[in-house]
């Protein structure tokens, strides 16, 4: 009986060992708990900036808006009928006194 004993005592320790221990330890479980919360923190933030650009694809393959607006602002473009008047930006004067 006590070889036992002894025996289903070992059994008892090494459980425990691995329960606060081993690879499925509390720590080691929070620790992962930790790395799957920002690896989801990572998704959502993939999954905005997926969706942003597939709106602005959107709008590329659907209007011509888009396309005008970026060869505007980008390009420099304008329309045939247009003029373009460039304006220039006082200069400062806090350098001159």
């Amino acid at each position: 009986m006590k070889v036992l004993a002894l025996v289903l005592a070992v059994f008892l320790i090494a459980i425990q060992a691995q329960l606060w221990v081993g690879r499925g330890s509390i720590p080691y479980v929070a620790h992962l708990r930790e790395e799957v919360a920002a690896a989801q923190a990572d998704n959502d933030e993939a999954r905005a900036r997926n969706a942003q650009l597939q709106a602005e694809l959107r709008d590329l393959r659907e209007g011509l808006e888009m396309v005008e607006e970026k060869a505007r602002f980008e390009l420099g473009m304008i329309k045939s009928d247009e003029v373009f008047v460039p304006v220039a930006q006082p200069a400062s004067s806090a350098g001159s006194r």
